[in-house]
């Protein structure tokens, strides 16, 4: 070859390389997004989508320790009832706003402010705010908050542009602004999510891709079809039925790692007329669903084993599980016995909304057969799942089967849910001993007394049980073998810094 033809080749040769650089990354979600604005969204997968596009005060390792992001350092006072943060002078919105500590400011008061906000319970023990200089601020509190910088490593802590968020205010979510290392392109509902990389970001020269494109896919089947087929490249919550499929095919990699929630079902105790019923009136039926649940039996039939049977907000394997209160084992005489207690020993219906998509589908399928050998009717309604977060909301359900993907911070998985103002409340239970429990929790630093009082409160929620909880899963991801830089994290996030994809 001359030097002419070799000089040639490398060029084509780096041409192509950076055309696999500059691409478009199409990761498969297992359902779309509700609204994309962190003040008011609670899905996952639009934390998977925040996680690129929002950069938080904070982050987490992989073991769950809380680092940088736009924040570069803090300190609490002695007391605990002051947090001083300094702040990063090199990031900037995607619309060009600076980021500073006024911004800081702007975002904690709409956090607590907006009526739509569901960060308020997250924020609560934030009494002040006082801006210290361009790039330092300082949070004062009513009192010590155990929880307050691992609720800033999640939406509670995204930060948005005030400019934008105060020009759109409740529509913020149709054109969201953040300061992530991706900017918001374009969103057809039920369709697609795309980003495109925002040249300023910080760190930019660390994300590869020019867009990346979220693609809403329900059926498990079907997402790992696409994955096969090179339709995507890179599939989350690939079921476990599928695992040994992935595992077997060359052109995939599978990742994984333990999360840090639950999945269950969620009674409406007092939200609205629909909760006014026998189910949210007599904690009996509610005891009765839950022993008539073999919760191994579930994990063996839908999930190969791959997951853990649960009955509390945290896995077995976190530090704040309560050994007080074992899965317990199913007892059908048991339920049969509280559902004639309660007036029902003909049996009862009870209707259960579940996400349109393959796994919710398929465990319901059981539970429904286990439930109908104890006298309880259950009839699934599938609903997509933006759809049910919002009829749960409003009321406008009996039961929903809903899981949590769990937080760094016990409070996290249990505080919102259970407390009469929490902010995810949907159940609307309300129990004035619980919240003074969890409150307690908050306040301290001190990690016996923290888990002193979340033994106490469980003591009380497993007698009354707003949610019955099934189960607690494995985060699995599925890619394509020519990505690499993936690392997996347990809350599940998609993080894409370093990720790359090599052509082959």
């Amino acid at each position: 070859m001359t030097l002419t033809k070799m000089t040639l080749a490398a060029a084509l040769l780096g041409a192509t390389t950076l055309g696999a650089q500059a691409a478009d990354l199409r990761i498969a979600l297992q359902s779309d997004a509700d609204v994309l604005d962190p003040d008011q969204s609670r899905t996952f997968v639009g934390r998977i989508v925040y996680t690129s596009m929002c950069d938080k005060l904070v982050d987490i390792t992989p073991d769950l320790e809380i680092i940088p992001q736009l924040a570069t350092e803090w300190s609490f006072s002695e007391d605990g009832k002051q947090l001083t943060m300094k702040l990063r002078d090199d990031a900037v919105f995607h619309d060009g706003t600076p980021f500073n500590a006024e911004a800081v400011a702007a975002n904690i008061d709409r956090s607590q402010n907006l009526e739509t906000s569901r960060r308020k319970s997250e924020l609560s023990s934030i009494t002040g705010v006082e801006v210290l200089g361009s790039h330092e601020i300082r949070f004062d509190l009513a009192d010590a908050d155990a929880t307050l910088m691992a609720q800033f490593a999640d939406r509670a802590g995204m930060m948005v542009s005030p400019t934008a968020a105060e020009a759109a205010g409740d529509d913020f979510g149709l054109n969201p602004v953040c300061s992530g290392p991706y900017q918001f392109k374009e969103r057809v509902a039920q369709d697609r999510i795309v980003l495109e990389k925002f040249a300023d970001y910080y760190n930019a020269d660390d994300f590869h891709f020019d867009t990346v494109t979220y693609l809403p896919i329900p059926d498990t089947t079907v997402r790992l079809a696409n994955l096969q087929s090179g339709d995507v490249d890179m599939i989350e919550r690939l079921a476990a039925t599928d695992l040994a499929q992935a595992e077997g095919d060359d052109g995939i990699n599978v990742e994984s790692a333990v999360s840090l929630g639950y999945q269950g079902i969620t009674i409406n105790v007092a939200n609205g007329e629909k909760g006014d019923n026998p189910w949210g009136n007599d904690k009996r039926l509610r005891q009765a669903l839950s022993y008539a649940i073999d919760r191994e039996a579930i994990n063996q039939v839908v999930f190969n084993g791959a997951f853990a049977a649960g009955n509390q907000p945290f896995p077995p394997n976190s530090p704040w599980y309560s050994t007080d209160f074992p899965v317990p084992e199913r007892d059908v005489e048991k339920a049969k016995e509280l559902l004639a207690e309660a007036g029902f020993a003909d049996g009862i219906d009870l209707e259960v909304q579940v996400p349109n998509t393959t796994i919710p589908l398929q465990l319901m399928q059981v539970v429904q057969s286990m439930a109908a050998e104890a006298g309880i009717n259950i009839s699934i309604t599938s609903k997509e799942f933006a759809t049910l977060l919002a009829d749960q909301s409003a009321g406008d359900y009996q039961a929903s089967q809903i899981g949590w993907s769990g937080r760094v911070d016990p409070d996290g998985n249990i505080h919102q849910f259970m407390t009469s103002d929490g902010g995810i409340n949907d159940s609307k239970f309300s129990n004035p001993e619980v919240d003074e429990l969890l409150n307690k929790a908050r306040k301290s630093n001190d990690q016996d007394v923290r888990r002193e009082s979340y033994t106490a409160a469980r003591a009380i929620l497993n007698e009354e049980l707003p949610i019955v909880y099934l189960y607690h899963q494995t985060w699995i991801w599925a890619l394509d073998a020519g990505l690499t830089g993936f690392t997996a994290y347990p809350d599940g996030m998609i993080r894409l810094d370093g990720v790359m994809k090599e052509e082959g």
